[in-house]
């Protein structure tokens, strides 16, 4: 497909939309259109990212996330404080799930090189083993929603959230102040990995001349602060076109409860996640009518419109044992994601922004399970 035609059926599909279904579903779908260009335009891998910090000592992907979450949080509090009613907050129970969901989650986006929106975004772009482990993404979703009061039982405390104990200003300033604390220890953890980030090196990756030390990386990258500040945007757009804040698993979870339903496969009625009122009327609408689907779809458009101008290079060619070990990865990815209420875009991103407790326990957690991914992966896929 070439970007003209392409550009034609995104043009269709928002009409459709905009006098079929709703407007509001016209423009979350552009925001995610929005949001998958970004993505993909810029490559910001969230899972990337983590990974060079842990192998190269590049803490450049880090920052620019750390960046994403300042601005999304500084947009996000006070609107959530000035309208409590209309907007909602992405609040996850601190749980015993949230931390085995996070632990697993981690360490399995390393491996399948890729998170929510990096699974989303690479199989828009057409990389073969994000596309093929999408729909298993999918299932493992609904899986993990269908077993999930199973484990909430092991023990769980209700959601906290910052701004509404203590205050827009308040949530804000704390929010800033942790991310200020995660910053500095991730620059002092790649300087103390031997050596020091120069003038040179920032956000050039500077050379190395001969006979100096090693110079690490630089802090920052300008690509990737650009698309930090455009998705903190989109973002925020998100949030006030939708009334919640950005997410991506809840769709892949539903895609795969209506086909099992449609097929027979499971009883929504005796399901806790899926007979409660909102779910179960979600279940039963029409996909386009979740906000949370029309901009995975979006997404799936914008990476789709980079990769046209951007041809993926050829992959090198996985065995058989590579390709079950990142199938098998992409099912778990999906599960422990739904137990963890959300991925890096969930539960970090639009958990902390919007002051969650349960995103300041999804990160420590994700990273502990990342260190051992990164670990399977290279041995896996050396």
């Amino acid at each position: 497909m070439k970007r003209i035609p392409l550009a034609a059926v995104i043009v269709a599909f928002t009409f459709f939309l905009a006098w079929s279904v709703a407007l509001r579903q016209a423009l979350l779908f552009l925001v995610g259109l929005g949001l998958g260009l970004v993505l993909a335009g810029a490559r910001f891998g969230f899972t990337t990212g983590w990974r060079k910090l842990i192998e190269q000592r590049d803490p450049s992907g880090v920052v620019a996330q750390l960046v994403l979450l300042a601005l999304a949080a500084a947009i996000s509090m006070p609107l959530l404080a000035a309208y409590p009613t209309d907007l909602g907050a992405a609040l996850g129970p601190p749980s015993i799930s949230l931390i085995v969901g996070a632990f697993v989650f981690g360490a399995c986006m390393q491996v399948a090189d890729g998170c929510g929106s990096g699974t989303l975004y690479k199989a828009g772009m057409g990389f073969t083993m994000n596309m093929a482990i999408l729909p298993l993404f999918a299932i493992g979703s609904f899986l993990g929603s269908a077993t999930l009061e199973n484990w909430l039982s092991l023990g769980a405390l209700p959601p906290y959230g910052l701004v509404a104990h203590f205050g827009a200003p308040e949530a804000l300033a704390i929010t800033l102040a942790g991310l200020a604390v995660v910053g500095f220890g991730t620059v002092r953890w790649t300087r103390r990995a031997g050596g020091k980030t120069t003038a040179a090196g920032v956000g050039s990756g500077g050379v190395q001349p001969a006979g100096t030390a090693r110079v690490l990386p630089g802090l920052w990258d300008r690509k990737l602060l650009v698309g930090a500040v455009l998705l903190a945007a989109l973002a925020a757009l998100n949030l006030v076109i939708a009334g919640q804040p950005w997410g991506i698993v809840y769709g892949f979870g539903l895609w795969a409860a209506k086909i099992a339903a449609a097929g027979h496969l499971f009883n929504p009625a005796a399901n806790a996640f899926w007979s409660e009122a909102t779910n179960a009327t979600t279940l039963a609408q029409s996909v386009f009518l979740d906000v949370t689907s029309i901009t995975n779809i979006g997404i799936l458009a914008g990476a789709l419109w980079v990769g046209l101008g951007k041809p993926v290079k050829a992959a090198k060619r996985l065995n058989a044992t590579q390709w079950a070990v990142g199938l098998g990865a992409g099912l778990l990815l999906g599960y422990s994601s739904r137990l963890a209420f959300g991925c890096n875009i969930g539960a970090m991103v639009s958990g902390i922004s919007t002051g969650s407790l349960h995103g300041w326990i999804w990160v420590p957690m994700a990273f502990l399970g990342s260190l051992i991914g990164v670990r399977v992966r290279r041995r896996v896929f050396a």
